[in-house]
């Protein structure tokens, strides 16, 4: 209930209909959870955080998705139209429309908390939810201001378009806003960031996995700082996430449990909050568990065989699980549905699943990237070596070691920044496939991205989106200009 109490934001960022409102506005919200205690505020801020997932549609529009082939897998809006960079048709789940407003949603929440716990004359004992409120608040804006508006340039003055940036409830329903700047929507986040991570408790929830807790927040800082190319502030956020200093531990062991673990038992674990690698998981209504493989739009049989070419390493990650239901539909089977009923004897109801927000790979593969561009090399290959060791099966530490000698032959480059960088964005590029992660890497760095389109007769055209196409921002909602918000241009 008190999710729709509190979206009104979705109300007018992303109304489709609207009837009563000045009725609905006058009545006081006798139905209502007052926010008067820790416990309540902490209950509604497990909505602080959006409902949907945007995996769906950020794998499809990059480099880690090939056409399969005409009649080979399914044809569906959100997964076709990303891979062909037009604006997503539909609003369903795995769209970026559906994305935006769950976002919205999310902020609306955490909006609500931080207005019931400013009216507290103490807040001494909310202290931690106002943190998780803040941090939410930043986190959502800014996968937002990343999918929806031009990546974040240090050398410029990004006074591009950014997103509306919400910090108040809404009392309206036809509110007018503005975008903004990528650059002021880019201090907003770093505002509540900064103002949030302090407070956050981790013994403040029962599944500190579930919301914001000190590391997830660190890896959170981590990310955004890597988009701002300010490498000294990933290092150290990084580097909170395992304070006794070795990721070799919390990172995902594909080479050892994983590896000896049934098809079954590893998509339990793969979400699990038990799972050390796992920092900050999500719940979000989509069909991506069900239907990822089976998409005309995905993992086919190129990007499986370039699964198993050797890398830097001289080998392969042989220990990544991949898995067919048929040629050419591949799977890494890295998510478990979560089916909800309508009711206990119903047959019907909706698919959910959970989503990984962050883990400690992305954060150790982060700092590695970042110890690349401050020239600390022998740090950088230290971090991608951690991770190597847990890649390849087998892993000798003398044969399968990454070295800049290794870097130099395999990149063809005497530049080792360029090397090293290079190498940690293949690794992250296969690490993550499946996950949506690959489309950060694309639009932070300028990344060109290669289609290939299949005829009737199998044979490919290819495609390819630049670094100054407007399609690589995902297209606003068409709603939005009721609130005086500009779409994307095309």
């Amino acid at each position: 209930m008190m999710k729709k109490i509190y979206s009104s934001v979705l109300l007018i960022l992303a109304i489709t209909s609207f009837s009563g409102c000045k009725k609905y506005l006058e009545t006081a919200p006798d139905q209502r959870t007052k926010l008067n205690t820790p416990e309540k505020v902490g209950e509604l801020l497990a909505t602080a955080y959006a409902q949907a997932d945007y995996v769906t549609f950020a794998e499809a529009a990059s480099d880690n998705s090939e056409d399969k082939g005409v009649n080979v897998g399914d044809i569906a809006v959100e997964n076709q139209d990303a891979y062909l960079w037009r604006d997503v048709n539909g609003r369903d789940t795995g769209t970026p429309t559906n994305f935006w407003n769950a976002s919205y949603t999310a902020i609306a929440a955490a909006n609500a908390a931080l207005e019931a716990i400013n009216s507290m004359p103490d807040q001494t004992a909310y202290l931690a939810y106002k943190g998780e409120a803040l941090v939410a608040r930043a986190y959502a804006h800014f996968m937002l201001v990343t999918f929806f508006a031009k990546a974040y340039d240090p050398t410029t003055s990004n006074d591009s378009p950014g997103i509306p940036y919400v910090t108040v409830p809404e009392k309206i329903v036809f509110g007018q806003y503005t975008r903004g700047t990528v650059a002021s929507t880019y201090a907003a986040i770093e505002k509540d960031l900064l103002e949030g991570m302090p407070l956050l408790k981790d013994n403040a929830y029962k599944v500190p996995k579930y919301h914001f807790n000190q590391a997830a927040a660190n890896a959170f800082a981590a990310r955004f700082y890597l988009f701002k190319r300010d490498y000294a502030k990933v290092v150290t956020y990084a580097t909170a996430v395992a304070p006794s200093g070795s990721f070799a531990t919390i990172i995902r062991p594909w080479n050892t449990r994983y590896y000896a673990a049934s098809a079954n038992e590893f998509r339990i674990a793969f979400t699990q909050a038990a799972e050390p690698s796992n920092l900050l998981i999500t719940e979000a209504a989509s069909s991506w568990a069900r239907n990822q493989a089976f998409y005309r739009y995905g993992m086919g049989l190129t990007l499986n065989a370039a699964s198993y070419q050797p890398n830097v390493t001289g080998t392969s990650f042989t220990s990544q699980k991949v898995l067919s239901y048929g040629v050419p539909n591949y799977t890494l089977y890295k998510y478990l549905e979560l089916f909800i009923r309508t009711s206990p004897n119903a047959t019907i109801g909706f698919p959910y699943t959970m989503m990984i927000q962050f883990t400690t790979d992305e954060v150790l593969l982060n700092r590695a990237e970042a110890y690349a561009n401050l020239g600390q090399n022998t740090l950088a290959l230290a971090d991608l070596n951690t991770f190597v060791s847990t890649r390849v099966q087998g892993y000798n530490s003398t044969t399968h070691a990454v070295t800049l000698a290794k870097v130099a032959s395999f990149y063809n480059t005497n530049d080792p920044k360029e090397g090293l960088v290079k190498t940690v964005l293949d690794f992250k590029k296969q690490e993550f496939a499946q996950e949506g992660l690959r489309w950060l890497d694309i639009v932070r760095l300028g990344l060109t991205v290669r289609h290939n389109i299949k005829a009737v007769d199998n044979s490919d055209t290819f495609v390819t989106l630049a670094p100054t196409d407007p399609r690589r921002l995902f297209q606003l909602p068409s709603e939005v200009k009721l609130s005086g918000i500009d779409q994307n241009p095309r």
